[in-house]
This record gives C-alpha cells, sequence and structure tokens, in this order.
C-alpha cells in the first residue's frame, strides 16, 4: 500500500482519491500540506490539442482586428462564429524543432520542446498533454484520450524517426503515448468498463491506507480517527440519498452515458466519417467527464491521406503542402472544419453560467506554418475560455519579442489546469497575455 510520509495534517490516498484528515498529535510535523482543490460546484477546466500536419496555405494562415470585428484568412474561415473565444496566436516557435529540418524532427517535440534523439532512436519529452493528464486522471476514469485518424509510420526518413511525426503526445521522453485510430475502441475505452472510481465509497477507496495509518498513531489518535471516519460514511449516505432524490447543487456532467451509439468496428474507409466520429467521442468524454484530456491527431506529419470527398484525390496531403493551390485551401479548410465542430458541440452543452467551451481550451496547431518546412513562426490557435480564465477575440503577435517559445504558452496554459512549475521544455517564463 502506499509508502508516503505522514504529517499531522495528513491525507488518505486511494485510487483517485486523496481524504484529508484532522490534526493527529502523535504525528511528527514534516513539509506543507497540499493547497485545497478547487470547489466541487465548478466545473473542471478541459484541455484539448488538435493537429494537423504540413501546416497550411502560406497566404491564407492570418487574422487581424479584435473581438467580433476579427477578420480571418480563408484558412480559417470555419472558425469565423469563434472569434470572440478565440486567440491568434503568431511568432511562436521550438528551438529544438529548427535542427534537422524535415517533417519527424519539427513534430516529435512539438507539445514538448525537447531535444529529439536521431539516428533512428527514439527519445522526446513528456508532453504537455500527458502533463496535465497525470493530475487529471486522478478525478477522472481515463487520464487522457489520444485519438489519431492515420497509421503511425515506423520507418526512418533522413536520420530521424518517423515515429516523430505520427505522435505528438508522449506519455515519457521514450514513450509515445498509443494511439486510438479504430473509434468503436475509443468509444469503449469511455464506456465499456467496470466500476468506476466514482461508484466507489471514499472510504471503500482508502480503506487499505487508512488500515496503515492506524497503525502508526496512539490510542487517542486511532479514536479521533474512528469518529471522523464515521462522520465521513454518514455525509456519503446523506449524498447518495440526496442524489437519488435530484437534490445534488453545482456542476455535474451533462450526461451520465452515451448519447449516441457505438461506433461499428473498423476504421471508416470515409476519412470524413473517420475524423467526425472521434470528434464526438472527444466531446462525449468531456460532456460524461470520463476524461479531461483529448489529443486528436488528424493526420500525420508527412501525411499520406487522400480526401476523394473533397474531390482532391490526385494527389497525398505531403505533397499537395507544397502548392498552395485552390485545392490546398480546401483540405485546410476541411481540417478547420473539425475544430469548428468540436467548438460548437461544446459550446451548445450549458454548465451554470458557462458552456463547455468557456470551461475548454482547444489549442489547434501545426507543425510548421507551410509544407516549405517553415518552423520559425508555428501556427497557433487557442479557443475556449478555460473556465473564465482566458480572454478571446484577441491577435497576439510575439514576432521580435524576447520570449516567443511555444513553451512558454504551455507554462500559462498549464497553470489554468492547475499544474504549476518552475519551467517546462525549453521556457521557464509564462506568456504574459495568456
Amino acid at each position: 500500500m502506499s509508502t508516503h510520509q505522514y504529517s499531522r495534517r495528513s491525507f488518505l490516498r486511494g485510487v483517485g482519491v486523496s481524504m484529508a484528515l484532522p490534526w493527529m498529535e502523535s504525528l511528527p510535523v514534516w513539509g506543507d500540506t497540499p493547497k485545497a482543490a478547487a470547489p466541487g460546484s465548478q466545473a473542471p477546466v478541459r484541455l484539448a490539442v488538435l493537429f494537423s500536419g504540413n501546416g497550411f496555405h502560406s497566404r491564407e494562415w492570418w487574422a487581424e482586428g479584435a473581438g467580433s470585428q476579427m477578420k480571418l484568412g480563408q484558412v480559417l474561415a470555419p472558425l469565423n462564429d469563434f472569434r470572440e473565444k478565440m486567440l491568434f496566436i503568431k511568432g511562436l516557435y521550438n528551438e529544438e524543432a529548427l535542427k534537422g529540418n524535415i517533417h519527424s524532427s519539427q513534430t516529435g517535440n512539438l507539445l514538448s520542446g525537447a531535444p529529439l534523439a536521431s539516428g533512428g532512436d527514439i527519445r522526446s519529452g513528456t508532453s504537455v498533454d500527458q502533463l496535465v493528464a497525470q493530475l487529471y486522471g486522478r478525478s477522472t476514469k481515463v487520464p487522457s484520450m489520444v485519438l489519431g485518424c492515420e497509421k503511425s509510420n515506423p520507418s526512418v526518413h533522413k536520420n530521424y524517426s518517423m515515429l516523430y511525426s505520427s505522435h505528438i503526445s508522449w506519455s515519457s521522453p521514450t514513450a509515445p503515448t498509443p494511439l486510438e485510430l479504430y473509434p468503436s475502441l475509443a468509444f469503449d475505452r469511455l464506456f465499456k468498463d467496470e466500476v468506476q472510481r466514482g461508484d466507489k465509497s471514499v472510504l471503500d477507496a482508502i480503506l487499505g491506507d487508512a488500515q496503515s495509518f492506524r497503525r502508526k498513531i496512539s490510542v487517542a489518535d486511532r479514536r479521533k480517527l474512528d469518529e471522523y471516519l464515521t462522520s465521513v460514511r454518514e455525509v456519503e449516505q446523506r449524498i447518495e440519498h440526496a442524489g437519488k432524490s435530484g437534490e445534488l447543487q453545482g456542476w455535474r456532467p451533462t450526461l451520465d452515458k452515451p448519447n449516441v451509439a457505438r461506433p461499428p468496428d473498423g476504421i471508416p474507409q470515409n476519412i470524413a466519417d473517420h475524423m467526425r466520429l472521434m470528434c464526438d467521442i472527444m466531446v462525449l468524454g468531456f460532456q460524461t467527464d470520463t476524461t479531461r484530456v483529448c489529443t486528436l491527431k488528424l493526420n500525420n506529419d508527412h501525411s499520406a491521406l487522400r480526401f476523394p470527398h473533397l474531390n482532391v484525390d490526385y494527389m497525398i496531403h505531403h505533397l499537395l503542402s507544397h502548392s498552395d493551390t485552390a485545392d490546398w485551401l480546401k483540405v485546410n479548410q476541411f481540417f478547420v472544419q473539425q475544430v469548428a465542430y468540436i467548438a460548437r458541440k461544446l459550446d451548445a452543452i450549458q454548465e451554470g453560467e458557462r458552456t463547455a467551451l468557456d470551461n475548454s481550451m482547444l489549442l489547434y496547431c501545426s507543425s510548421m506554418l507551410t509544407g516549405g518546412h517553415d518552423a520559425t513562426k508555428l501556427p497557433v490557435v487557442l479557443i475556449g475560455g478555460a473556465g473564465g480564465q482566458l480572454r478571446g477575440g484577441r491577435v497576439l503577435d510575439y514576432l521580435g519579442k524576447p520570449n516567443r517559445k511555444m513553451c512558454s504558452l504551455y507554462l500559462s496554459m498549464l497553470d489554468k489546469c492547475g499544474v504549476r512549475l518552475k519551467e517546462f521544455g525549453d521556457s521557464n517564463e509564462r506568456l504574459a497575455e495568456i
């Protein structure tokens, strides 16, 4: 069981549970106590990262102005309804991604800013989404969902593993987070399971830790502990009764089970159907509070996808990205439409005074600005309110400024998710405007 050290201001821990105890006089004091968690009546901040490879049309990825008067380039036209909840950020970059100047060397560290191993070896850095998942995973059934719409490529290209091009989420420096390509299996992971953590009594969850703790305290403190646990059990029973009677107040997920059917087995042949299913699964995960972190890779960098439903089937995505044709613009808009679809669905979910979009951060990015491998200025759009912590309707330009690191953006985003670090990747400074 638990091996953590106890203090007078101690906590009992179990799977998904951390319960504070009253002062215990028979225990030595050590360190500081954890800060109190956010009020349970507030909806959690969700984090979604959406990625499409190979950059965008060089003349149509732009935004200017503010609020409802913001003007968007044609690539971003599908996001027109969300201008007041959107940050268009330009000029950020990852210094380590400038090494190699190929797709894989620019993608494997997109969410970490870490140095990449070359020579076919695999080493990056833990990505920002997985740092949030380490915290949020204590409270949700699924710590994070990592979804994809194109298979991983295990080959090596110009001295770098193509796994870097296939994965933006990394659970550790040497382990890309497993990518789920099958909508049906992603759905099953959310909803087909054993007893969920939330179905278990708090006392049942920490029982083993409580028994171990009891052996380390005095007789007087044991009596105090028994009285405390009895009072917790009584409160649990009252809450259970109130919940059955519909008396609970404060935030609760708007769904307790899926409101759509399980997707059929296999991978849809139509890429539009595939992406739309994955978008729906992300929204369902947030809406049911089964997960609060999701990464959706719409395609690989150096992608081989084709788009017959757009009448663009004569060239794969990667080769198409080296042109600024009308067809390339059409493909760009198709990807941005997926982002708009997720934003619209989340914005339709009311959570008290805010919507689920207001309580989320949707980061949309690519590992290069254009198909010409320009990683000196990354395309970044941030949508949502992060629970009232993020003000949209702005264009932020960091070109020419001393702090224009992507990892500075991540530090600011981590703060809004309750993960406070002194440094991340190659940065120890936040973006003050975020």
